[in-house]
């Protein structure tokens, strides 16, 4: 029996796959739990549409995200923060200052989420490294510098 995946599962196919399987998995689990449809012909006309206006506008996605990384491949980040004698921060920079430092120097706007350090937050004086994933595609690393106010 052909049936269209209406989300992932894991050892049998992504969202919007077209599998196969038996009749009485499809008819007692995948598709009373809303898992799965049938894969009619009517459906699978639907599919297709679906994922060619998708791949439209992945494409354009993509292409905006890679023109933001080259935008800010080769830039450096300053983050001013107090800190100790010893460099130590009073407190931590993380993710959602970041971001806000790239709006206020460059006028780029950056969701936080999209923005992973390699610890949770940074407590030190210095120059740092995070990672910035604005595609699943298109990821890149920054490098910011910590300076003591």
């Amino acid at each position: 029996m052909e049936i269209i995946l209406k989300q992932d599962i894991p050892n049998l196919g992504f969202k919007d796959d077209i599998v196969k399987v038996k009749p009485g998995y499809a008819a007692n689990y995948l598709i009373p739990k809303g898992f799965a449809i049938l894969a009619l012909p009517s459906e699978k006309k639907k599919l297709a549409e679906t994922l060619k206006q998708r791949a439209f506008k992945e494409s354009k996605i993509k292409k905006d995200a890679e023109k933001l990384a080259e935008k800010l491949q080769d830039v450096v980040v300053k983050i001013y923060s107090k800190a100790g004698v010893s460099g130590k921060l009073f407190g931590s920079v993380n993710t959602i200052q970041l971001a806000d430092a790239i709006k206020n120097q460059f006028d780029i706007e950056i969701d936080r989420k999209c923005i992973v350090l390699d610890s949770h937050s940074v407590k030190e004086v210095g120059q740092h490294t995070a990672k910035i994933n604005l595609h699943r595609e298109v990821r890149f690393d920054i490098k910011f510098d910590v300076i003591a106010e």
